[in-house]
Formats: C-alpha cells, sequence, structure tokens
C-alpha cells in the first residue's frame, strides 16, 4: 500500500469524523458504494482526480485540505516526511543540474545553520 494514499485516505477520514459524517452519508454525497469509501480511507484504492474532486464537494473542504496531514501520529509524521521528500525529489527532477546542485547547497547551508545553532 502506497504510503501516500494511506495519508490521504486517514485525512479523508480525519475531516469526515470532523464533520460528523458517516462513511455512509458521505458515499451518498459523492454518489459512490460504501464500501469504496472504506477502501479510500484504509489506502487500498486508487482514486481518480474526479473521485476526489466529489469526495472534497461532498466534505464541504477545499482540495488542498485533503493534503494537510497536521492531524498525523508519530507514524504518519515518518510517512509525512517521506512524502514530501518524494515530492521534493520529483520537483528537482525537471529541474536544470545547477538549479538542483544551487538548492542542494542552500538546504546544505541550512542544515548546517541548524546544527550550529543547537550545539549553541
Amino acid at each position: 500500500m502506497s504510503d501516500f494514499k494511506r495519508l490521504v485516505g486517514e485525512q479523508i477520514r480525519h475531516i469526515r469524523k470532523q464533520k460528523e459524517m458517516t462513511q455512509e452519508a458521505l458515499a451518498n454525497a459523492c454518489g459512490l458504494q460504501y464500501s469504496y469509501i472504506s477502501d479510500v480511507e484504509r489506502g487500498e484504492r486508487n482514486i481518480s482526480i474526479e473521485t476526489l474532486e466529489k469526495i472534497v464537494e461532498a466534505l464541504g473542504v477545499v482540495p488542498a485540505e485533503v493534503f494537510r496531514f497536521t492531524h498525523a501520529t508519530m507514524e504518519n509524521d515518518v510517512l509525512e516526511k517521506q512524502v514530501l521528500i518524494e515530492s521534493l525529489r520529483a520537483l528537482l527532477s525537471e529541474r536544470e543540474l545547477q538549479e538542483v546542485k544551487f538548492v542542494h547547497r542552500l538546504a546544505s547551508d541550512f542544515i548546517n545553520i541548524v546544527e550550529e545553532k543547537k550545539k549553541n
């Protein structure tokens, strides 16, 4: 199971529960099967952009909310970190070598500064 699918599914579940909706109510609002919503929330289902749009609209949130993993547990923090690293990798993969080197140098400098401050 993809860590990203699991994070998105958990976020959908988190939002649904905040809205005090059952899986059945969300499924009905989306025109989907209850079992489909259950699979999505467990991260066991690939969903299309169209289906994600239906879920977001039914939950009454902006799309970005589904990718805001603020409720993450410690285990999910690790998963979110992996997703962010992969996102950064994908972002940089299309850039020129010099641009990638520049971002790498910035990140290295930032980490060195943070480490120095920790020592003091």
